[in-house]
Protein backbone atom coordinates (compact mmCIF):
# COMPACT_ATOMS: atom_id res chain seq x y z
CA UNK A 1 0.00 0.00 0.00
CA UNK A 2 1.26 3.55 -0.17
CA UNK A 3 1.85 5.58 2.62
CA UNK A 4 3.81 8.75 3.82
CA UNK A 5 6.96 8.46 5.45
CA UNK A 6 9.48 10.50 6.97
CA UNK A 7 13.16 9.44 5.93
CA UNK A 8 14.87 12.07 7.38
CA UNK A 9 13.18 14.76 9.58
CA UNK A 10 13.13 18.34 8.09
CA UNK A 11 10.59 20.56 6.21
CA UNK A 12 7.21 19.74 4.60
CA UNK A 13 9.33 18.24 1.68
CA UNK A 14 10.62 15.70 4.26
CA UNK A 15 7.13 13.64 3.84
CA UNK A 16 7.85 10.86 1.29
CA UNK A 17 4.49 8.89 -0.38
CA UNK A 18 6.23 5.52 -0.54
CA UNK A 19 5.35 1.63 -0.66
CA UNK A 20 4.89 0.45 2.84
CA UNK A 21 3.63 -3.33 3.99
CA UNK A 22 -0.01 -3.68 4.39
CA UNK A 23 -1.21 -3.67 8.28
CA UNK A 24 -2.91 -7.25 9.46
CA UNK A 25 -5.81 -6.76 12.33
CA UNK A 26 -4.59 -8.63 15.62
CA UNK A 27 -7.33 -9.56 18.23
CA UNK A 28 -9.70 -6.57 18.89
CA UNK A 29 -8.35 -4.54 16.24
CA UNK A 30 -9.86 -3.16 12.97
CA UNK A 31 -8.40 -2.28 9.40
CA UNK A 32 -9.66 0.41 7.60
CA UNK A 33 -9.39 1.67 3.96
CA UNK A 34 -8.87 5.03 4.34
CA UNK A 35 -10.80 7.71 2.49
CA UNK A 36 -8.95 10.61 4.47
CA UNK A 37 -6.60 11.93 7.26
CA UNK A 38 -6.79 15.17 9.56
CA UNK A 39 -3.97 16.83 9.34
CA UNK A 40 -2.86 17.76 13.24
CA UNK A 41 -0.17 19.96 14.61
CA UNK A 42 1.30 17.20 16.03
CA UNK A 43 1.94 15.42 12.90
CA UNK A 44 4.14 18.68 11.93
CA UNK A 45 6.25 18.55 15.18
CA UNK A 46 6.70 14.46 14.55
CA UNK A 47 7.90 15.61 10.72
CA UNK A 48 10.31 17.86 12.42
CA UNK A 49 11.85 14.64 14.46
CA UNK A 50 9.89 16.64 18.10
CA UNK A 51 6.97 14.28 18.35
CA UNK A 52 8.24 10.74 18.17
CA UNK A 53 5.04 8.03 18.19
CA UNK A 54 5.20 5.78 21.49
CA UNK A 55 7.30 3.05 21.84
CA UNK A 56 6.11 0.14 19.59
CA UNK A 57 3.34 2.26 17.11
CA UNK A 58 3.80 2.82 13.64
CA UNK A 59 5.99 5.74 12.64
CA UNK A 60 3.90 6.50 9.72
CA UNK A 61 2.01 10.43 11.00
CA UNK A 62 -1.65 10.46 10.92
CA UNK A 63 -4.12 10.73 14.10
CA UNK A 64 -7.46 10.16 12.82
CA UNK A 65 -9.22 8.82 9.74
CA UNK A 66 -12.52 8.23 7.47
CA UNK A 67 -12.98 5.15 6.26
CA UNK A 68 -14.67 1.71 5.91
CA UNK A 69 -13.75 -1.09 7.61
CA UNK A 70 -12.56 -3.41 5.54
CA UNK A 71 -11.22 -6.49 7.99
CA UNK A 72 -11.29 -7.44 11.45
CA UNK A 73 -9.07 -9.28 13.78
CA UNK A 74 -10.57 -11.78 16.54
CA UNK A 75 -13.17 -10.26 19.68
CA UNK A 76 -14.45 -7.65 17.22
CA UNK A 77 -18.20 -7.78 17.37
CA UNK A 78 -19.43 -4.04 17.23
CA UNK A 79 -17.58 -3.42 13.94
CA UNK A 80 -17.88 -5.88 10.54
CA UNK A 81 -16.55 -5.26 7.08
CA UNK A 82 -18.12 -2.27 5.13
CA UNK A 83 -18.58 -0.19 7.83
CA UNK A 84 -18.10 3.86 6.97
CA UNK A 85 -16.34 4.71 10.38
CA UNK A 86 -13.95 7.54 11.61
CA UNK A 87 -10.93 6.59 13.98
CA UNK A 88 -8.53 8.13 16.40
CA UNK A 89 -5.15 6.90 16.01
CA UNK A 90 -1.89 6.55 17.74
CA UNK A 91 -0.47 6.73 13.78
CA UNK A 92 -0.50 5.31 10.81
CA UNK A 93 -2.93 7.50 9.05
CA UNK A 94 -1.19 8.71 6.08
CA UNK A 95 -1.74 5.66 4.34
CA UNK A 96 -4.04 3.48 1.95
CA UNK A 97 -5.00 1.21 5.01
CA UNK A 98 -4.68 1.83 9.16
CA UNK A 99 -5.16 -1.19 12.15
CA UNK A 100 -6.44 0.79 15.17
CA UNK A 101 -8.33 -0.88 18.39
CA UNK A 102 -11.96 -1.46 17.91
CA UNK A 103 -12.46 0.86 21.29
CA UNK A 104 -11.34 3.68 19.04
CA UNK A 105 -13.61 3.81 16.41
CA UNK A 106 -16.59 5.90 15.80
CA UNK A 107 -19.82 5.62 13.03
CA UNK A 108 -19.41 8.63 10.93
CA UNK A 109 -22.77 10.50 12.24
CA UNK A 110 -26.12 11.00 10.18
CA UNK A 111 -25.41 13.72 7.81
CA UNK A 112 -21.65 14.08 7.72
CA UNK A 113 -19.40 13.62 4.37
CA UNK A 114 -17.33 10.56 4.74
CA UNK A 115 -14.61 12.54 4.04
CA UNK A 116 -15.23 15.58 6.53
CA UNK A 117 -15.33 12.93 9.38
CA UNK A 118 -11.99 12.57 9.02
CA UNK A 119 -11.85 16.10 10.64
CA UNK A 120 -13.64 14.95 13.97
CA UNK A 121 -12.06 12.07 15.89
CA UNK A 122 -8.43 13.63 16.83
CA UNK A 123 -10.08 17.34 17.88
CA UNK A 124 -13.57 16.19 19.34
CA UNK A 125 -11.49 13.90 21.84
CA UNK A 126 -9.13 16.28 22.73
CA UNK A 127 -11.77 19.15 23.07
CA UNK A 128 -14.44 17.08 25.04
CA UNK A 129 -11.39 15.11 27.03
CA UNK A 130 -9.77 18.15 28.16
CA UNK A 131 -12.78 20.70 28.52
CA UNK A 132 -14.87 18.90 29.10
CA UNK A 133 -14.08 15.81 31.22
CA UNK A 134 -10.63 17.31 32.71
CA UNK A 135 -11.58 21.10 32.97
CA UNK A 136 -15.31 20.46 34.04
CA UNK A 137 -16.74 23.39 31.89
CA UNK A 138 -19.94 24.39 33.19
CA UNK A 139 -22.45 26.31 31.28
CA UNK A 140 -22.39 30.19 31.80
CA UNK A 141 -18.89 29.66 32.37
CA UNK A 142 -15.97 31.38 30.25
CA UNK A 143 -13.98 29.47 28.21
CA UNK A 144 -11.09 31.15 26.87
CA UNK A 145 -9.50 29.30 23.46
CA UNK A 146 -6.11 29.68 22.18
CA UNK A 147 -6.35 29.70 18.37
CA UNK A 148 -9.96 30.07 17.87
CA UNK A 149 -9.96 29.06 14.24
CA UNK A 150 -8.17 25.96 14.33
CA UNK A 151 -9.53 22.72 14.30
CA UNK A 152 -9.72 22.46 18.09
CA UNK A 153 -10.21 25.76 18.53
CA UNK A 154 -13.34 25.68 16.15
CA UNK A 155 -14.79 22.51 17.41
CA UNK A 156 -13.82 23.80 21.18
CA UNK A 157 -16.58 26.84 20.12
CA UNK A 158 -19.63 24.74 18.89
CA UNK A 159 -19.34 22.52 21.79
CA UNK A 160 -18.75 25.33 24.76
CA UNK A 161 -21.74 27.35 23.06
CA UNK A 162 -23.91 24.21 22.83
CA UNK A 163 -23.51 23.39 27.00
CA UNK A 164 -24.13 27.26 27.62
CA UNK A 165 -20.72 28.18 28.36
CA UNK A 166 -19.81 31.43 27.30
CA UNK A 167 -16.84 31.75 24.61
CA UNK A 168 -13.18 34.08 24.14
CA UNK A 169 -11.08 33.53 21.23
CA UNK A 170 -7.42 34.53 20.14
CA UNK A 171 -6.65 34.87 16.38
CA UNK A 172 -4.32 36.68 14.40
CA UNK A 173 -6.39 38.31 11.81
CA UNK A 174 -10.03 39.64 11.86
CA UNK A 175 -11.36 37.55 9.18
CA UNK A 176 -10.28 34.28 11.51
CA UNK A 177 -11.71 36.08 14.58
CA UNK A 178 -14.89 37.01 12.13
CA UNK A 179 -15.30 33.21 11.77
CA UNK A 180 -15.13 32.33 15.41
CA UNK A 181 -17.89 34.85 15.60
CA UNK A 182 -19.74 33.20 13.23
CA UNK A 183 -19.60 30.18 15.49
CA UNK A 184 -20.31 31.42 18.50
CA UNK A 185 -17.38 33.21 19.83
CA UNK A 186 -18.50 36.40 22.15
CA UNK A 187 -14.99 37.51 22.90
CA UNK A 188 -13.09 38.28 20.44
CA UNK A 189 -9.45 39.19 20.61
CA UNK A 190 -6.83 40.03 17.79
CA UNK A 191 -3.33 38.80 19.64
CA UNK A 192 -1.25 40.92 17.45
CA UNK A 193 -2.73 44.16 18.34
CA UNK A 194 -4.28 43.22 21.67
CA UNK A 195 -3.56 42.36 25.23
CA UNK A 196 -6.10 38.83 25.85
CA UNK A 197 -5.82 39.16 29.71
CA UNK A 198 -7.03 42.77 29.56
CA UNK A 199 -9.63 41.77 26.65
CA UNK A 200 -11.32 39.19 28.99
CA UNK A 201 -11.14 40.91 32.28
CA UNK A 202 -13.12 43.73 30.92
CA UNK A 203 -15.10 41.29 29.14
CA UNK A 204 -15.94 39.68 31.88
CA UNK A 205 -16.71 42.58 34.37
CA UNK A 206 -13.21 41.35 36.31
CA UNK A 207 -13.81 38.14 36.82
CA UNK A 208 -11.30 36.43 34.45
CA UNK A 209 -11.91 32.96 32.60
CA UNK A 210 -12.94 30.02 34.24
CA UNK A 211 -11.15 27.63 31.36
CA UNK A 212 -8.55 28.68 29.23
CA UNK A 213 -7.70 25.88 26.65
CA UNK A 214 -4.27 26.48 25.55
CA UNK A 215 -2.05 25.66 22.46
CA UNK A 216 1.37 27.83 22.92
CA UNK A 217 2.81 26.43 26.39
CA UNK A 218 5.61 28.42 28.00
CA UNK A 219 5.35 31.84 26.05
CA UNK A 220 1.59 32.04 27.37
CA UNK A 221 1.78 30.44 31.16
CA UNK A 222 2.07 34.01 33.11
CA UNK A 223 -0.08 35.87 31.27
CA UNK A 224 -2.75 32.46 31.49
CA UNK A 225 -2.29 32.63 35.04
CA UNK A 226 -2.89 36.56 35.33
CA UNK A 227 -6.81 35.56 33.19
CA UNK A 228 -7.84 32.78 35.46
CA UNK A 229 -11.19 33.17 37.32
CA UNK A 230 -10.73 32.11 41.12
CA UNK A 231 -11.08 28.12 40.82
CA UNK A 232 -10.05 28.22 37.26
CA UNK A 233 -9.06 25.91 35.14
CA UNK A 234 -5.77 26.28 32.48
CA UNK A 235 -5.59 22.93 30.55
CA UNK A 236 -2.61 23.38 28.38
CA UNK A 237 -2.16 20.61 25.22
CA UNK A 238 0.12 22.32 23.14
CA UNK A 239 3.71 23.82 23.23
CA UNK A 240 4.07 26.37 20.59
CA UNK A 241 5.15 28.85 22.36
CA UNK A 242 7.99 26.86 23.96
CA UNK A 243 8.36 24.38 27.20
CA UNK A 244 9.81 26.02 29.58
CA UNK A 245 8.35 29.58 32.09
CA UNK A 246 8.56 30.49 35.38
CA UNK A 247 5.10 30.14 37.27
CA UNK A 248 4.21 31.86 40.44
CA UNK A 249 2.76 29.53 42.15
CA UNK A 250 1.52 32.47 45.04
CA UNK A 251 -0.97 33.77 42.31
CA UNK A 252 -2.23 30.59 41.53
CA UNK A 253 -2.71 29.87 45.56
CA UNK A 254 -4.24 33.07 46.25
CA UNK A 255 -7.08 32.06 42.52
CA UNK A 256 -7.37 28.63 44.10
CA UNK A 257 -6.39 27.50 40.60
CA UNK A 258 -5.10 24.60 38.69
CA UNK A 259 -2.60 24.07 35.59
CA UNK A 260 -3.05 21.11 33.98
CA UNK A 261 -1.16 19.26 31.19
CA UNK A 262 -2.36 16.65 29.01
CA UNK A 263 -1.82 14.85 25.81
CA UNK A 264 -3.49 12.60 23.89
CA UNK A 265 -1.59 10.02 21.29
CA UNK A 266 0.42 8.45 24.32
CA UNK A 267 -2.43 7.76 26.70
CA UNK A 268 -3.43 3.84 27.10
CA UNK A 269 -5.97 2.63 24.53
CA UNK A 270 -8.54 1.69 27.30
CA UNK A 271 -8.19 5.40 28.27
CA UNK A 272 -8.74 6.36 24.74
CA UNK A 273 -11.69 3.88 24.14
CA UNK A 274 -13.36 5.77 27.37
CA UNK A 275 -12.64 8.99 25.84
CA UNK A 276 -14.30 8.03 22.50
CA UNK A 277 -17.35 6.60 24.44
CA UNK A 278 -17.53 9.62 26.08
CA UNK A 279 -17.77 11.40 22.64
CA UNK A 280 -19.95 9.11 20.78
CA UNK A 281 -22.27 9.58 23.96
CA UNK A 282 -22.33 13.39 24.13
CA UNK A 283 -20.98 14.64 20.76
CA UNK A 284 -22.53 12.70 18.22
CA UNK A 285 -25.73 13.86 18.78
CA UNK A 286 -25.24 17.16 18.36
CA UNK A 287 -23.59 16.45 15.49
CA UNK A 288 -26.52 14.54 13.96
CA UNK A 289 -28.89 17.16 14.50
CA UNK A 290 -26.69 19.64 13.20
CA UNK A 291 -25.91 21.87 15.92
CA UNK A 292 -22.56 20.88 15.83
CA UNK A 293 -19.75 20.52 12.02
CA UNK A 294 -17.05 19.69 11.21
CA UNK A 295 -14.83 22.58 10.27
CA UNK A 296 -12.98 21.68 6.49
CA UNK A 297 -10.98 24.58 5.16
CA UNK A 298 -9.07 22.05 2.61
CA UNK A 299 -8.00 18.95 0.99
CA UNK A 300 -5.09 17.80 -0.57
CA UNK A 301 -4.22 14.43 -2.31
CA UNK A 302 -2.45 11.72 0.32
CA UNK A 303 0.72 12.67 -2.61
CA UNK A 304 0.23 16.20 -1.63
CA UNK A 305 1.06 16.02 2.05
CA UNK A 306 4.12 18.52 2.07
CA UNK A 307 1.63 21.35 0.54
CA UNK A 308 -0.70 20.00 3.38
CA UNK A 309 1.72 20.42 5.98
CA UNK A 310 3.32 24.21 3.82
CA UNK A 311 -0.66 25.31 4.76
CA UNK A 312 -1.02 24.42 8.30
CA UNK A 313 2.21 26.02 9.39
CA UNK A 314 1.67 29.28 7.46
CA UNK A 315 -1.74 29.35 9.99
CA UNK A 316 -3.74 30.96 7.15
CA UNK A 317 -6.22 28.39 7.29
CA UNK A 318 -9.95 28.26 9.11
CA UNK A 319 -10.82 24.77 10.69
CA UNK A 320 -9.26 21.44 9.38
CA UNK A 321 -6.87 20.88 6.52
CA UNK A 322 -7.69 16.98 5.17
CA UNK A 323 -5.66 14.20 3.13
CA UNK A 324 -7.78 12.39 0.78
CA UNK A 325 -6.42 8.73 -0.86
Amino acid sequence: MKAITIPTPGGPEALVLSDVDTPEPGPGQVRITVVAAGVNRADTLQRQGFYDPPPGETEIPGLEVSGTVDAVGEDVSEWVVGDQVCALLTGGGYAEQVVVPAGQVLPVPNGIDLVDAAALPEVVSTVWSNVFLTANLQPGETLLVHGGSSGIGTMAIQLAREVGARVAVTAGSQEKLDFCRELGAEILVNYKEQDFVDVVREATDGHGADVILDNMGAKYLARNVDTLATSGRLVIIGMQGGTKAELDISRLLRKRAAVIATTLRARPAAEKATIVAAVREHVWPMLADGRVRPVVHSRHALGDASAAHAEMEASTHLGKILLTT
